[in-house]
């Protein structure tokens, strides 16, 4: 497969704004056939609405695929019958020269290749929709990712995950207006995983001062987010929940997509084997820990990382029609514990 599929850098267009189609019905009452498709085309309109409304007061943003990076050869390996995750990747025509500069669209493509050999060897191929560059309204391009209201430092009687769903994460007001005008109308938002690329995206977790009684908010810059769902569950606004965003490029070890993926597919924090989660760990070994390691371990000594990935309703297979035949969806927000996963969990204090 190529890595330099980038041949020159992406420049602004002006396209149309892609939207997909509305929902259909089929009438089983003739005798209210014309008051049936009033009803679908009302039902048309207001998701049309809502897709208008979603970014009101914001710059309209156009999209447009960057034809100089040749996707069918990203995708060559593509089969119909493995465990497939689409991939769609924003990269702003308008980012700050300096940012770009170190941030290169030519880098992150050559860490998404990167990530589809991480995820091929644990059976998962990914498979990249599109890379497309636009004008965004450069009051998206920081944010803080929640609301930092609504957050509340952990307990001392239940773990991080129990914790996460007793209290999810919410996004924040701002957050939420940049992704609505960010990720185009889709009937697939819900399933598909978006890399959005911004400048800099703030998240605030607090730390424990003193065992307990006095707590501290610690600010971070991150470099990747990816707003999983065992942190914010069905706080996550359903066409969103698929949002990741970058902030930095790594041009050593080229795995920070694969990291925020895993985080998104395998919806687990930083953990690895016999080390439990926490928001930072600094170790070698596995990918969902900070380091230069790419392991998605199996079975109980791997805290079920590869069962819990393949259990991701992010994944498809194509049947022999061509249809996608989607994973089953989780089934009470998605919290670390929930009934998706079945017995591939971990108990622990």
């Amino acid at each position: 497969m190529p890595t330099n599929l980038l041949l020159q850098p992406p420049v602004s267009h002006d396209p149309r704004h892609a939207a997909s189609p509305g929902p259909s019905g089929r009438e089983t009452r003739p005798a209210r056939r014309h008051g049936g498709v009033r009803a679908i085309a009302l039902v048309v309109a207001s998701v049309m609405a809502l897709a208008v409304c979603s970014t009101a007061g914001a710059q309209a943003i156009v999209w447009r695929k960057v034809e100089t990076i040749d996707v069918s050869a990203i995708n060559a390996d593509i089969v119909t019958d493995k465990p497939t995750v689409d991939v769609g990747l924003y990269y702003p025509s308008n980012l700050d020269e300096a940012f770009a500069a170190v941030v290169p669209l030519s880098g992150l493509v050559n860490e998404f290749l990167e990530a589809k050999k991480i995820f091929d060897v644990a059976g998962v191929q990914l498979n990249l929709l599109w890379v497309k560059s636009g004008k965004v309204d450069p009051k998206y391009f920081s944010l803080h990712s929640t609301n930092t209201e609504r957050q509340i430092p952990k307990s001392a009687f239940q773990n991080m995950y129990v914790e996460q769903s007793r209290n999810p994460s919410v996004l924040s007001d701002h957050a939420r207006e940049a992704f609505e005008a960010m990720v185009e109308v889709d009937e697939h938002n819900d399933r598909t995983v978006y890399l959005l690329v911004l400048q800099n995206v703030y998240m605030t977790f607090f730390e424990d001062l003193d065992g307990g009684r006095n707590w501290a908010p610690r600010m971070v810059n991150t470099g990747g987010l990816s707003f999983p769902s065992y942190m914010y569950g069905d706080q996550m606004p359903r066409r969103l929940r698929g949002v990741i965003t970058l902030t930095k490029h790594d041009p050593e070890h080229h795995r920070i997509i694969a990291h925020e993926i895993g985080h998104k597919l395998m919806n687990v924090s930083h953990e690895y084997k016999e080390r439990g989660p926490e928001h930072e760990i600094r170790a070698e070994g596995g990918l969902m820990l900070y380091g230069a390691g790419t392991d998605i371990p199996a079975g109980e000594a791997g805290r079920w990382h590869r069962e819990r990935l393949h259990k991701s309703p992010y994944i498809y297979r194509r049947g022999t029609d061509g249809a996608k035949k989607w994973n089953p969806d989780y089934v009470a927000g998605g919290f670390y514990y929930d009934a998706l996963y079945g017995n591939y969990v971990v108990e622990f204090k």
